[in-house]
């Protein structure tokens, strides 16, 4: 089985939730597009000690912190879904997408794109901020219009109730996990979750 872990809005915490789904899966691990340095790759192993893991190489580093698009224009890279090498595996992949669900990978394609090229359920990440709601819906719209298979939502922030009973009642989405503000991302604090996560999955 593969998962895509696409997000609302960059920074919003798609590398923590797919250690805790490697973790929680006992599953691979892979970020095909790359943008910057240090790498999610090198940041989600360092959170994960699971010995049967497998962490496969980016199918294009770009070395410019910046939209997907942009950073390979700079390089003069052209990025293109249907070229990329999906790892195979007999274990869960958990495929890391770049940036909000519709980053730009190119001039066609967009982040989420590649859930549909590696035939990967979602799993959604909403931060929860003033104004997540609309961008929530906004991405939710946007996967049941194109028909992707969404295995649920993962809250990630500060409580909010009434925003998370509003943008579950509307999705119809499931809500697999909420992850509290921690003052400290470190591999206790993915074990913990992986835990809960495995009581919704």
């Amino acid at each position: 089985m593969r998962y895509f872990i696409t997000a609302i809005d960059t920074d919003s915490g798609k590398s923590l939730v797919s250690a805790i789904l490697i973790k929680a899966l006992k599953g691979d691990y892979w970020k095909p597009v790359q943008a910057g340095t240090p790498t999610d790759t090198n940041y989600v192993k360092a959170l994960v000690q699971n010995s049967g893991s497998t962490f496969f190489k980016e199918a294009y580093m770009l070395q410019t912190p910046c939209s997907p698009h942009a950073a390979a224009e700079k390089e003069n890279i052209q990025i293109n879904t249907a070229e990329m090498d999906i790892p195979q595996t007999s274990n869960p992949l958990i495929i890391e997408g770049a940036g909000g669900a519709l980053a730009p990978l190119n001039d066609e394609e967009f982040a989420i794109d590649i859930a549909k090229r590696t035939q990967a359920e979602v799993v959604l990440v909403s931060n929860l901020y003033l104004g997540s709601i609309n961008h929530t819906l906004l991405t939710v719209e946007y996967l049941k219009q194109r028909n992707y298979k969404v295995k649920g939502i993962i809250f990630n922030g500060e409580p909010n109730p009434e925003s998370e009973s509003f943008i579950l009642k509307y999705s119809g989405y499931p809500c697999l996990l909420r992850i509290l503000p921690e003052e400290k991302i470190n591999e206790d604090i993915v074990n913990h979750y992986a835990e809960k996560l495995a009581e919704n999955w």
